[in-house]
C-alpha cells in the first residue's frame, strides 16, 4: 500500500546511471502530474542510519516533475532492500 512521503525526505539513488532532463517530455510530465497527480507510486528504500529518509529506486523523473509542479508529498511504496538488491532494482525498473 503506498504512503505519502514529503519530497524533502526523498533522495536520488546514489550513482544511478539515468539522467533526469528538463526537456519537453519533462514539461509534459509536470502538466500531467498537475492535472492528474502521480498515478504510479515511486519505489523507495529507507536510507541506512537515517530516520524518515528514503532513497528512490524507481521514480526519479516523477519526483523531479512533482517538485517542479510544487507538490510537497508523493505516493511511494517502501521496500527494505539492501544496497546490491536496490541497485539491481534501479536498473530493472528502467528497462
Amino acid at each position: 500500500m503506498p504512503v505519502n512521503i514529503p519530497v524533502e525526505e526523498l533522495h536520488p539513488f546514489e550513482g544511478h546511471p539515468y539522467k533526469v532532463l528538463d526537456d519537453d517530455e519533462m514539461n509534459m510530465l509536470v502538466e500531467s502530474i498537475q492535472k492528474h497527480g502521480i498515478l504510479s507510486p515511486l519505489i523507495v528504500r529507507p536510507l541506512e542510519n537515517k530516520t524518515d529518509e528514503y532513497e528512490v529506486i524507481s521514480g526519479h523523473r516523477r519526483l523531479h516533475a512533482a517538485e517542479k509542479a510544487g507538490i510537497v508529498e508523493v505516493p511511494a511504496l517502501i521496500y527494505a532492500l539492501e544496497r546490491n538488491a536496490a541497485a539491481i532494482a534501479v536498473v530493472d525498473s528502467n528497462l
